[in-house]
């Protein structure tokens, strides 16, 4: 099969540009091998150290009850999830939750491809709206952007987005409602967007909902099929759009 090329002009007149981030603008290994690990460190030792703690009471209240008859059941549920990679949305605020005080401790910050920053502040330049799409809880992404890793120093990126979506407020990414409901947010028709994502799933049900979809591909991401890439146009790096 032949690979799929950019439609330009669909790109160039393309309004708005939707984010992905786990694969997309930042690493895999970031997400599973540093703030998933961290995440489940701090949670252990809070649930067995704070258990009776109101405040971490709190901090576990969206788990189904069976989850958290103690800690260690607790701690058990959390470590399957993680392992599998479940993205059920209690575990994403309380991933959220954790990763803000390990960002606001100085224990996080935040790796970005080198060629993401300079390219989204010029397409920010041009008059583009740019907003991100992600299975992360939305106070997972505003740390996540709030501390980046740039050249030795600590920059907060928020400023570059016009909005952010999640599971909850946007809905699945693998719905066709989801991404119909970003644009109407924005305020886009879907042929003025242009969704960038790792995952074909996701950009078989973007495509569906009128959106321009590209695919990332990363090192260290899953391999595209062939028939993905003879569909979908495939980038390396954001400094391969024209």
């Amino acid at each position: 099969m032949s690979a799929a090329s950019v439609d330009e002009q669909r790109w160039t007149s393309s309004d708005a540009i939707l984010l992905d981030i786990e694969g997309t603008i930042s690493s895999i290994s970031f997400v599973k091998d540093v703030l998933y690990p961290y995440a489940l460190d701090c949670l252990t030792r809070l649930a067995r150290d704070s258990w009776s703690d109101p405040a971490f009471q709190d901090l576990i209240a969206g788990f189904p009850k069976e989850t958290r008859p103690d800690a260690e059941t607790l701690i058990s549920h959390v470590e399957d999830l993680t392992q599998r990679d479940i993205k059920a949305v209690y575990l994403k605020q309380l991933q959220g939750n954790l990763w803000k005080t390990g960002y606001s401790n100085g224990d996080l910050k935040t790796p970005l491809f080198d060629d993401v920053i300079p390219t989204l502040e010029a397409w920010k330049s041009s008059g583009k709206t740019l907003a991100i799409f992600s299975s992360g809880s939305l106070q997972a992404q505003l740390q996540f952007f709030s501390y980046v890793d740039d050249r030795s120093k600590t920059r907060d990126l928020k400023p570059l987005f016009s909005a952010h979506f999640d599971t909850v407020s946007a809905g699945s990414k693998l719905e066709t409602r989801s991404y119909d409901k970003i644009c109407a947010e924005l305020g886009k028709n879907p042929s003025k967007v242009t969704f960038l994502t790792d995952n074909e799933k996701e950009a078989i049900v973007a495509t569906a909902a009128g959106v321009y979809t590209i695919l990332v591909d990363r090192p260290g991401n899953a391999a595209l099929s062939p028939e993905a890439r003879a569909k979908y146009p495939v980038i390396q790096k954001l400094i391969d759009l024209p």
